[in-house]
C-alpha cells in the first residue's frame, strides 16, 4: 500500500504545492462510464464520447482508464492501444472529483491528496466505491497518499501553480459538503493540502449546474499565472447574466486578467436541452482537449482557445452527452504531474 498520512493540525507545513494544469504531466487519469441510470438510455453515446476524449489525450500523454472489474472488453475495443486499463470497483465516471489531487513536495516528489468524496452532497447513490477510488489509484501508481477529512472535488478548484486558488462559495460553502467547517477552516485545509497561499472566492457557478452545486471548472479556469478564461453572459434575460457579472467583479477586484467566453451552445439530446461549457477543457502536454457541441459556435471557441494557448494544439472533441451527464472534458480527466 502507498504510505498514508492523516489530517492533523491545519496550520502545519503544507504537504506540497499543486502544480498548474499546463505544467508537464506524466499522464492523465479517467474512468469508464458505468452508472446506467445517469445516462438516460444513452450509455453507448457516453462511452463513445469518453473514448473520444481518452484517445485524444493519449495522442499527447499517457492515459490510465479505470474500468469496473469484468467490464474492460468494450473499453479495450474502443480505446487506442496506448491506453492502460486499470480494473477497480467504481460507481461513476467523474474522476476529476472522486480521484486523487496531486501535489509536489519540496523535494520534487509527488503526493496524492485523498479528500473525502460524498457524491456532490450525497446526490447520487451508491458512492461507496468512488469514495475509495483515490486510495486505490494511488496504491496502483505507488504514489504516497495524504488523507484529508474535508470533502472536496477537483472540479471545484483551479490553481495557477504559484499559490493562488479560485473556487466558488456556492460549492465549497454548501452545507452538504462541510457543514461543520468555517470559511477560514476550509482555507486552512486548502493551504495544508495543496500549498496555496491565496484563495479567491467567486460567488457562483453556472445556473445550469444542477449536479455539482456550482463547480468553478464550468465558469473559470487559469490559463497562465494571473490570467483566467471566464464564462460570461451577454443576455440580460439569461439566468447567468447577473451571476457571471458578480464573478467578474471579484476577479477584477483581485487584479486577475480575464479572457471572456460569451458563448453558450445548447443542444437537444434525448429530449433534454443541454449546454456545453467551452471553459471545461483539459490541458494536456502540448494540447487543449476542448469540448464542443457540434454547433456553429464551436469555430469561435476553437479560435479563442488558440489565442489563449498559442503553443498548444487545440483538439475539439464532441461532448454533448458528457454535458447531459452533468459535466465536460475537464470533469472526466485528472492530470498526474511529472516528477
Amino acid at each position: 500500500m502507498a504510505a498514508e498520512h492523516s489530517t492533523t493540525d491545519p496550520d502545519s507545513v503544507p504537504v506540497g504545492l499543486m502544480p498548474a494544469e499546463w505544467e508537464p504531466h506524466e499522464g492523465c487519469l479517467m474512468a469508464w462510464p458505468s452508472r446506467q441510470d445517469l445516462w438516460s438510455g444513452m450509455l453507448t453515446i457516453a462511452e463513445e464520447e469518453y473514448a473520444g476524449v481518452a484517445n485524444a489525450v493519449a495522442d499527447f500523454e499517457k492515459l490510465w482508464m479505470v474500468v469496473t472489474p469484468g467490464a474492460s472488453g468494450r473499453a479495450r475495443r474502443m480505446l487506442t492501444a496506448g491506453v492502460e486499463l486499470i480494473e477497480l470497483p467504481i460507481d461513476d465516471s467523474w474522476l476529476r472529483d472522486a480521484g486523487p489531487i496531486f501535489v509536489r513536495s519540496r523535494d520534487g516528489s509527488r503526493r496524492g491528496i485523498d479528500f473525502r468524496f460524498n457524491s456532490w452532497g450525497e446526490r447520487f447513490l451508491p458512492f461507496d466505491q468512488d469514495a475509495l477510488v483515490a486510495e486505490r489509484i494511488l496504491d496502483h501508481l505507488g504514489i504516497e497518499r495524504v488523507e484529508s477529512e474535508m470533502v472536496l472535488e477537483g472540479g471545484s478548484i483551479t490553481v495557477d501553480g504559484e499559490g493562488t486558488l479560485i473556487t466558488t462559495e456556492q460549492c465549497l460553502l454548501n452545507p452538504n459538503r462541510n457543514a461543520g467547517m468555517s470559511k477560514d477552516q476550509i482555507e486552512a485545509e486548502l493551504r495544508r493540502t495543496l500549498g496555496v497561499t491565496r484563495v479567491i472566492w467567486l460567488p457562483f457557478g453556472g445556473a445550469d449546474d444542477a449536479h455539482t452545486d456550482g463547480h468553478v471548472d464550468g465558469v473559470c479556469v487559469f490559463s497562465e499565472p494571473g490570467t483566467v478564461i471566464v464564462q460570461s453572459c451577454e443576455d440580460p434575460a439569461h439566468p447567468d447574466y447577473g451571476r457571471m457579472r458578480a464573478n467578474r467583479a471579484v476577479l477584477d477586484a483581485n487584479e486577475i486578467n480575464v479572457i471572456e467566453v460569451p458563448l453558450y451552445p445548447y443542444k437537444d439530446l434525448g429530449g433534454h436541452r443541454t449546454s456545453v461549457s467551452y471553459v471545461n477543457f483539459y490541458t494536456a502536454n502540448g494540447a487543449v482537449i476542448l469540448p464542443i457541441a457540434e454547433t456553429a459556435m464551436d469555430v469561435s471557441a476553437v479560435e479563442l482557445l488558440r489565442s489563449a494557448f498559442p503553443n498548444h494544439e487545440i483538439v475539439p472533441v464532441p461532448a454533448r452527452c458528457i454535458a447531459h451527464g452533468g459535466g465536460g472534458v475537464h470533469c472526466i480527466t485528472q492530470q498526474v504531474p511529472a516528477e
